[in-house]
């Protein structure tokens, strides 16, 4: 496929959620009701039905994690100790810190980079993807929550924001199934074509979703920072990966192209949730979100054209 036909669909489902929000007939109740169906029935059934069928002797590869993973947590620990040396002292500081670095290294994963990933490499390269994002959240969340809980703000304490992500849709869904496909339990023809049927919307609805999201979404007067993060996460990141993947790890190409556009993706929304949480850094967060999800449609073509 031409990079045009990948992105093209992706675009055209983003812009049609930006319009018909923006200028009628869809409200903010109206996508929020859409974003609890897609991301707590549909992505959750596409998860769990594909990782139940992955074939895993191909999924869970030590080099193709460390490929992917050793990138991302040198680039928040580079993003963190950039932004506290650049940051006037103040108690704030470390806080800000980690969470800048969350909003240079956290990837959209399921909005963006499966959506290009499925239409760039095909559906059997799921199962890698699912591997991925099974440990995405949990690290780059509890790093950040570690690092925030260190100023006696008032975040939610570790046992409460543990049980937060083990229990996320995104989490349950994807181990459940990795569970029975490890466990080899069966399960019932009609079940399966239920949840394959529920699932069928899934990508659709969270990019339909995504774009009508940044009619609410506004880039702050702090731009620069959002700048300096979305370059950070859309360039220099997938580089580092890259990189890592091709020197360190020596994987095949077709394995380097999943591990760089699933980091090339924007940040996710999710790490708005996280600056909320932890009371920091909420503009250049949010303004981050829809900077890099803008300049993604032109990052994500650079890459698409160098790795196919």
């Amino acid at each position: 496929m031409s990079t045009f036909s990948i992105i093209f669909p992706l675009l055209f489902m983003a812009s049609l959620g930006y319009l018909l929000t923006e200028k009628g007939p869809f409200t903010k109740a109206h996508i929020a009701g859409i974003s609890l169906f897609t991301f707590y029935i549909c992505i959750p059934a596409f998860l769990f039905i594909n990782m139940y069928q992955a074939d895993l002797s191909r999924s869970f590869e030590l080099a193709t994690l460390g490929a992917f993973y050793l990138p991302v947590a040198a680039v928040y620990g580079l993003s963190a100790a950039l932004y506290y040396a650049l940051t006037p002292k103040g108690s704030e500081r470390r806080c800000e810190s980690a969470v800048f670095a969350l909003g240079c290294s956290y990837s959209n994963t399921i909005l963006v980079g499966l959506p290009i990933i499925a239409g760039a490499l095909g559906e059997q390269m799921m199962g890698k993807v699912f591997a991925i994002i099974t440990f995405h959240s949990a690290l780059l969340f509890s790093l950040t929550f570690m690092l925030s809980a260190k100023q006696g703000k008032g975040v939610t304490g570790p046992w409460q924001f543990s049980k937060g992500i083990i229990l996320n849709p995104i989490v349950l869904s994807i181990s459940a199934g990795l569970i029975l496909n490890l466990l080899h339990i069966p399960l019932e023809g009609n079940l399966i074509n239920g949840l394959r049927l529920l699932s069928e919307p899934a990508l659709a609805c969270a990019l339909f979703v995504l774009g009508a999201n940044l009619v609410f979404y506004k880039v702050a007067r702090d731009w620069h920072r959002a700048f300096l993060a979305s370059i950070i996460k859309l360039l220099l990141l997938p580089l580092f990966v890259y990189g890592v993947a091709k020197f360190g790890f020596n994987l095949q190409q077709e394995s380097i192209a999943l591990l760089v556009l699933l980091s090339a993706s924007p940040l996710g929304v999710n790490a708005y949730l996280v600056a909320m949480q932890v009371k920091a850094q909420q503009s250049v967060i949010a303004s981050t979100v829809v900077m890099s999800t803008v300049l993604s449609v032109f990052t994500m073509s650079l890459w698409l054209t160098l790795l196919l």
